[in-house]
Protein backbone atom coordinates (compact mmCIF):
# COMPACT_ATOMS: atom_id res chain seq x y z
CA UNK A 1 0.00 0.00 0.00
CA UNK A 2 1.43 3.33 -1.25
CA UNK A 3 1.46 6.53 1.25
CA UNK A 4 -1.05 8.85 -0.07
CA UNK A 5 0.31 12.71 0.43
CA UNK A 6 -1.48 16.05 -0.16
CA UNK A 7 -0.31 17.51 -3.28
CA UNK A 8 0.94 20.74 -2.70
CA UNK A 9 -1.96 22.86 -4.69
CA UNK A 10 -4.45 20.85 -2.30
CA UNK A 11 -2.71 23.10 0.67
CA UNK A 12 -3.55 26.15 -1.63
CA UNK A 13 -7.02 24.96 -2.27
CA UNK A 14 -8.25 24.80 1.51
CA UNK A 15 -6.37 27.67 2.01
CA UNK A 16 -8.16 29.31 -0.13
CA UNK A 17 -11.44 27.80 0.75
CA UNK A 18 -10.69 28.91 4.52
CA UNK A 19 -9.62 32.59 3.09
CA UNK A 20 -13.03 33.21 1.40
CA UNK A 21 -15.20 31.62 4.02
CA UNK A 22 -13.84 33.97 6.72
CA UNK A 23 -14.17 36.93 4.22
CA UNK A 24 -17.68 35.87 3.42
CA UNK A 25 -18.46 35.94 7.61
CA UNK A 26 -16.62 39.34 8.20
CA UNK A 27 -18.59 40.90 4.97
CA UNK A 28 -21.85 39.69 6.46
CA UNK A 29 -20.80 41.08 10.43
CA UNK A 30 -20.20 44.49 8.44
CA UNK A 31 -23.25 44.31 6.31
CA UNK A 32 -25.33 43.46 9.72
CA UNK A 33 -23.77 45.62 12.11
CA UNK A 34 -22.83 42.30 14.35
CA UNK A 35 -23.76 38.58 14.99
CA UNK A 36 -27.33 37.35 13.36
CA UNK A 37 -28.90 34.13 14.44
CA UNK A 38 -28.06 32.94 10.78
CA UNK A 39 -24.61 33.67 10.96
CA UNK A 40 -23.85 30.75 13.73
CA UNK A 41 -25.30 28.30 10.79
CA UNK A 42 -22.86 29.24 8.30
CA UNK A 43 -20.16 26.16 10.17
CA UNK A 44 -23.14 23.65 9.57
CA UNK A 45 -24.03 24.57 6.11
CA UNK A 46 -19.82 24.63 5.26
CA UNK A 47 -19.54 21.17 6.53
CA UNK A 48 -22.97 19.97 5.01
CA UNK A 49 -21.43 21.08 1.44
CA UNK A 50 -18.16 20.11 1.60
CA UNK A 51 -19.11 16.32 3.80
CA UNK A 52 -22.68 15.65 2.16
CA UNK A 53 -23.29 17.59 -0.65
CA UNK A 54 -20.37 16.96 -2.49
CA UNK A 55 -19.35 13.78 -2.14
CA UNK A 56 -23.12 13.13 -3.58
CA UNK A 57 -22.71 15.11 -6.45
CA UNK A 58 -19.12 12.99 -7.00
CA UNK A 59 -21.11 9.76 -6.55
CA UNK A 60 -23.46 10.88 -9.03
CA UNK A 61 -20.86 11.85 -11.68
CA UNK A 62 -19.13 8.37 -11.22
CA UNK A 63 -22.55 6.55 -11.94
CA UNK A 64 -22.86 7.89 -15.27
CA UNK A 65 -19.29 8.11 -16.35
CA UNK A 66 -16.74 5.75 -17.19
CA UNK A 67 -13.07 5.91 -16.24
CA UNK A 68 -12.00 7.92 -19.07
CA UNK A 69 -14.82 10.58 -18.11
CA UNK A 70 -17.31 10.15 -20.73
CA UNK A 71 -20.87 9.63 -20.26
CA UNK A 72 -22.18 6.17 -20.15
CA UNK A 73 -25.00 3.99 -18.96
CA UNK A 74 -23.19 1.16 -18.72
CA UNK A 75 -22.35 0.94 -14.90
CA UNK A 76 -26.38 0.52 -13.83
CA UNK A 77 -26.96 -1.99 -17.12
CA UNK A 78 -23.83 -3.68 -15.23
CA UNK A 79 -26.26 -3.44 -11.95
CA UNK A 80 -28.64 -5.12 -14.20
CA UNK A 81 -26.36 -7.30 -15.19
CA UNK A 82 -23.11 -8.14 -13.78
CA UNK A 83 -21.33 -9.74 -16.73
CA UNK A 84 -21.97 -6.80 -18.87
CA UNK A 85 -18.86 -5.29 -18.75
CA UNK A 86 -17.40 -8.75 -19.32
CA UNK A 87 -19.10 -9.11 -22.42
CA UNK A 88 -18.35 -6.10 -23.79
CA UNK A 89 -14.72 -5.92 -22.84
CA UNK A 90 -14.11 -9.52 -24.96
CA UNK A 91 -14.09 -9.24 -28.70
CA UNK A 92 -16.94 -9.81 -31.12
CA UNK A 93 -14.83 -11.68 -33.60
CA UNK A 94 -13.67 -14.20 -30.78
CA UNK A 95 -16.72 -14.10 -29.26
CA UNK A 96 -18.55 -15.43 -32.71
CA UNK A 97 -16.06 -18.27 -32.87
CA UNK A 98 -16.34 -19.50 -29.33
CA UNK A 99 -20.21 -19.49 -30.22
CA UNK A 100 -19.71 -21.19 -33.73
CA UNK A 101 -17.63 -23.77 -31.48
CA UNK A 102 -20.67 -24.87 -30.18
CA UNK A 103 -19.75 -23.07 -26.43
CA UNK A 104 -22.36 -21.16 -25.30
CA UNK A 105 -22.23 -17.91 -22.79
CA UNK A 106 -22.90 -20.32 -19.73
CA UNK A 107 -19.95 -22.19 -20.71
CA UNK A 108 -17.68 -19.28 -21.23
CA UNK A 109 -18.85 -17.26 -17.78
CA UNK A 110 -20.46 -14.72 -19.77
CA UNK A 111 -24.46 -15.48 -18.90
CA UNK A 112 -26.46 -12.94 -17.42
CA UNK A 113 -25.81 -12.64 -13.69
CA UNK A 114 -28.19 -10.91 -11.92
CA UNK A 115 -25.91 -11.03 -8.18
CA UNK A 116 -26.70 -7.30 -7.87
CA UNK A 117 -30.63 -7.78 -7.84
CA UNK A 118 -30.56 -10.93 -5.80
CA UNK A 119 -28.11 -9.21 -3.16
CA UNK A 120 -30.06 -6.22 -3.22
CA UNK A 121 -33.42 -8.35 -2.97
CA UNK A 122 -31.50 -10.35 0.05
CA UNK A 123 -30.26 -6.90 1.74
CA UNK A 124 -33.82 -5.60 1.33
CA UNK A 125 -35.23 -8.86 3.29
CA UNK A 126 -32.82 -9.04 6.13
CA UNK A 127 -33.38 -5.31 6.61
CA UNK A 128 -37.03 -5.70 6.23
CA UNK A 129 -36.76 -8.98 9.29
CA UNK A 130 -34.29 -7.13 11.36
CA UNK A 131 -37.27 -3.76 11.04
CA UNK A 132 -39.98 -6.47 11.87
CA UNK A 133 -38.03 -7.67 15.02
CA UNK A 134 -36.69 -4.62 16.35
CA UNK A 135 -40.72 -3.06 16.07
CA UNK A 136 -41.72 -6.16 17.76
CA UNK A 137 -39.11 -6.17 20.44
CA UNK A 138 -38.86 -1.70 21.05
CA UNK A 139 -43.11 -0.85 20.90
CA UNK A 140 -43.05 -2.57 24.07
CA UNK A 141 -39.85 -1.70 25.18
CA UNK A 142 -40.89 1.76 24.81
CA UNK A 143 -44.43 1.65 26.22
CA UNK A 144 -43.07 0.05 29.22
CA UNK A 145 -40.47 3.09 29.85
CA UNK A 146 -42.62 5.57 28.77
CA UNK A 147 -45.52 4.55 31.62
CA UNK A 148 -45.14 6.97 34.53
CA UNK A 149 -46.21 4.51 37.06
CA UNK A 150 -43.08 2.23 35.72
CA UNK A 151 -40.63 3.59 37.98
CA UNK A 152 -37.94 2.02 36.59
CA UNK A 153 -38.76 3.76 33.42
CA UNK A 154 -35.79 6.46 33.24
CA UNK A 155 -33.64 3.47 34.34
CA UNK A 156 -34.16 1.40 31.15
CA UNK A 157 -33.90 4.43 29.40
CA UNK A 158 -30.28 5.15 30.57
CA UNK A 159 -29.46 1.53 30.14
CA UNK A 160 -30.12 1.60 26.27
CA UNK A 161 -28.61 4.87 25.59
CA UNK A 162 -25.09 3.56 27.86
CA UNK A 163 -24.54 0.72 24.76
CA UNK A 164 -24.74 3.31 21.98
CA UNK A 165 -22.04 5.32 23.60
CA UNK A 166 -19.46 2.44 22.98
CA UNK A 167 -18.02 1.90 19.38
CA UNK A 168 -20.13 0.63 16.46
CA UNK A 169 -17.44 -1.94 15.48
CA UNK A 170 -16.64 -2.99 19.47
CA UNK A 171 -20.45 -3.51 19.75
CA UNK A 172 -20.16 -5.92 16.60
CA UNK A 173 -16.84 -7.59 17.98
CA UNK A 174 -18.38 -7.75 21.42
CA UNK A 175 -21.41 -10.04 19.64
CA UNK A 176 -19.01 -12.29 18.65
CA UNK A 177 -17.19 -12.97 21.59
CA UNK A 178 -20.57 -13.80 23.01
CA UNK A 179 -21.95 -16.49 20.06
CA UNK A 180 -18.08 -18.24 19.12
CA UNK A 181 -17.72 -21.48 19.28
CA UNK A 182 -15.75 -20.76 23.18
CA UNK A 183 -17.96 -17.82 24.40
CA UNK A 184 -19.99 -17.34 27.18
CA UNK A 185 -23.34 -18.68 25.32
CA UNK A 186 -21.98 -21.71 24.34
CA UNK A 187 -20.17 -22.00 27.72
CA UNK A 188 -24.30 -21.79 29.57
CA UNK A 189 -25.36 -24.23 27.05
CA UNK A 190 -22.97 -26.81 27.91
CA UNK A 191 -22.88 -26.31 31.73
CA UNK A 192 -27.39 -26.66 30.98
CA UNK A 193 -26.72 -30.33 29.30
CA UNK A 194 -27.56 -28.96 25.95
CA UNK A 195 -24.30 -28.83 24.03
CA UNK A 196 -22.59 -26.51 22.13
CA UNK A 197 -23.81 -25.04 18.98
CA UNK A 198 -23.18 -23.06 15.75
CA UNK A 199 -24.05 -19.83 16.82
CA UNK A 200 -21.60 -17.52 14.83
CA UNK A 201 -20.74 -17.26 10.99
CA UNK A 202 -24.41 -18.14 9.74
CA UNK A 203 -27.54 -15.90 8.59
CA UNK A 204 -29.09 -16.26 11.91
CA UNK A 205 -25.90 -14.81 13.91
CA UNK A 206 -25.99 -11.60 11.33
CA UNK A 207 -29.70 -11.19 12.08
CA UNK A 208 -29.30 -10.93 15.69
CA UNK A 209 -26.14 -8.17 15.27
CA UNK A 210 -28.33 -6.13 12.95
CA UNK A 211 -31.37 -6.14 15.51
CA UNK A 212 -28.65 -5.68 18.83
CA UNK A 213 -27.01 -2.19 17.03
CA UNK A 214 -30.14 -0.83 15.42
CA UNK A 215 -32.88 -1.56 18.45
CA UNK A 216 -32.44 1.53 20.02
CA UNK A 217 -32.92 3.38 16.90
CA UNK A 218 -36.35 1.86 16.81
CA UNK A 219 -37.21 2.32 20.88
CA UNK A 220 -35.88 5.61 21.22
CA UNK A 221 -38.09 7.13 18.45
CA UNK A 222 -41.76 5.98 19.85
CA UNK A 223 -40.28 6.48 23.20
CA UNK A 224 -40.03 9.81 22.38
CA UNK A 225 -43.61 10.43 21.51
CA UNK A 226 -45.37 8.35 24.13
CA UNK A 227 -43.10 10.19 26.82
CA UNK A 228 -44.62 13.36 24.99
CA UNK A 229 -48.20 12.03 24.96
CA UNK A 230 -51.19 13.72 26.80
CA UNK A 231 -52.27 10.84 29.26
CA UNK A 232 -55.61 12.85 30.19
CA UNK A 233 -56.64 11.06 26.35
CA UNK A 234 -56.20 8.00 28.05
CA UNK A 235 -57.66 8.50 30.70
CA UNK A 236 -61.41 10.04 29.08
CA UNK A 237 -61.29 6.92 26.95
CA UNK A 238 -61.14 4.89 30.14
CA UNK A 239 -63.37 7.54 31.86
CA UNK A 240 -66.06 7.21 28.54
CA UNK A 241 -66.01 3.25 29.11
CA UNK A 242 -63.40 1.64 27.35
CA UNK A 243 -60.72 -0.70 28.84
CA UNK A 244 -57.15 -0.96 28.46
CA UNK A 245 -56.80 -2.85 25.70
CA UNK A 246 -59.21 -0.32 23.73
CA UNK A 247 -57.83 2.42 24.59
CA UNK A 248 -54.38 1.13 23.50
CA UNK A 249 -55.71 0.38 20.37
CA UNK A 250 -58.16 3.29 19.74
CA UNK A 251 -56.00 5.86 21.38
CA UNK A 252 -52.06 5.47 22.36
CA UNK A 253 -51.55 3.46 18.95
CA UNK A 254 -52.63 5.94 16.50
CA UNK A 255 -51.34 8.90 18.75
CA UNK A 256 -47.94 6.58 18.51
CA UNK A 257 -47.39 6.07 14.69
CA UNK A 258 -45.00 9.42 13.90
CA UNK A 259 -42.12 7.89 16.31
CA UNK A 260 -43.05 3.61 14.89
CA UNK A 261 -42.79 5.58 11.06
CA UNK A 262 -39.61 7.37 12.50
CA UNK A 263 -38.31 4.32 14.24
CA UNK A 264 -39.13 1.91 10.65
CA UNK A 265 -37.19 4.39 8.65
CA UNK A 266 -34.30 5.00 11.28
CA UNK A 267 -34.15 0.66 11.57
CA UNK A 268 -34.78 -0.04 8.28
CA UNK A 269 -31.96 2.34 6.40
CA UNK A 270 -28.96 1.52 8.10
CA UNK A 271 -29.88 -1.81 8.24
CA UNK A 272 -30.10 -2.36 4.23
CA UNK A 273 -26.69 -0.71 3.58
CA UNK A 274 -25.11 -2.55 6.43
CA UNK A 275 -21.81 -3.98 5.56
CA UNK A 276 -18.98 -5.08 8.58
CA UNK A 277 -22.07 -7.08 10.62
CA UNK A 278 -22.02 -9.60 7.85
CA UNK A 279 -18.53 -9.50 7.67
CA UNK A 280 -17.64 -9.98 11.37
CA UNK A 281 -20.68 -12.33 12.05
CA UNK A 282 -21.26 -13.70 9.09
CA UNK A 283 -17.72 -15.21 8.62
CA UNK A 284 -17.91 -13.97 4.84
CA UNK A 285 -20.36 -16.42 4.05
CA UNK A 286 -23.77 -14.00 3.98
CA UNK A 287 -23.28 -10.76 1.43
CA UNK A 288 -25.10 -7.60 1.99
CA UNK A 289 -25.93 -5.22 -0.73
CA UNK A 290 -23.16 -2.93 1.25
CA UNK A 291 -20.70 -5.55 1.05
CA UNK A 292 -21.23 -5.53 -2.65
CA UNK A 293 -20.25 -1.50 -2.84
CA UNK A 294 -17.00 -2.11 -0.45
CA UNK A 295 -16.37 -4.35 -2.72
CA UNK A 296 -16.71 -2.72 -5.72
CA UNK A 297 -14.23 -0.10 -4.17
CA UNK A 298 -11.33 -1.62 -3.13
CA UNK A 299 -11.25 -3.42 -6.40
CA UNK A 300 -7.71 -2.36 -8.09
CA UNK A 301 -10.30 -1.98 -11.35
CA UNK A 302 -11.15 1.72 -11.97
CA UNK A 303 -14.04 0.41 -14.03
CA UNK A 304 -15.35 -1.12 -11.05
CA UNK A 305 -15.29 2.15 -8.90
CA UNK A 306 -18.08 3.41 -11.48
CA UNK A 307 -20.39 0.38 -10.66
CA UNK A 308 -19.96 0.56 -7.20
CA UNK A 309 -21.04 4.84 -7.73
CA UNK A 310 -24.29 3.51 -9.51
CA UNK A 311 -25.05 0.79 -6.87
CA UNK A 312 -24.66 3.64 -3.89
CA UNK A 313 -26.75 5.80 -6.16
CA UNK A 314 -29.20 3.41 -6.61
CA UNK A 315 -29.17 2.83 -2.51
CA UNK A 316 -29.22 6.64 -2.41
CA UNK A 317 -32.76 6.44 -4.11
CA UNK A 318 -34.00 3.80 -2.10
CA UNK A 319 -33.12 5.86 1.25
CA UNK A 320 -34.64 9.21 -0.47
CA UNK A 321 -37.93 6.92 -0.70
CA UNK A 322 -37.53 6.07 2.73
CA UNK A 323 -37.01 9.45 3.84
CA UNK A 324 -40.21 10.66 1.49
CA UNK A 325 -42.41 7.91 3.19
CA UNK A 326 -41.47 9.35 6.53
CA UNK A 327 -42.31 12.84 5.66
CA UNK A 328 -46.33 11.90 5.06
CA UNK A 329 -46.57 10.15 7.95
CA UNK A 330 -44.68 12.34 10.04
CA UNK A 331 -44.60 16.05 8.64
CA UNK A 332 -43.88 17.26 11.54
CA UNK A 333 -41.35 15.16 12.97
CA UNK A 334 -42.92 14.65 15.61
CA UNK A 335 -40.78 11.00 16.05
CA UNK A 336 -37.77 11.90 14.95
CA UNK A 337 -35.72 12.74 18.29
CA UNK A 338 -34.11 10.57 20.53
CA UNK A 339 -35.43 11.30 23.91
Amino acid sequence: MTDFQVPVWGYWVMGAGLAAFLTLVGMYVKKNRGFKRPLFASPYVLWLALFTVIPCLLVAYFSFTDPAGNFTLDNFKNFWDSNYNARKAIDPKELESYLAMGLSLEDLGLARNAINIDTLVFSLWMAFLCTAICLLLGYPAAHIMADREFKLGPTLVILFIVPMWMNFLLRTIAMMSLLEDNGLINNVLEMMGVGRQKLLNNLAAVQLGMVYNFLPFMVFPIYNVLNKMDYKLSEAAMDLGCDKWHTFYKVTLPLSVPGVVSGITMVFMPAVTTFYISRLLGGGKVQLFGDLIEAKFLSTSLNEWNVGSALSLIMMILILASLGLLRKADPEGEGGGIV
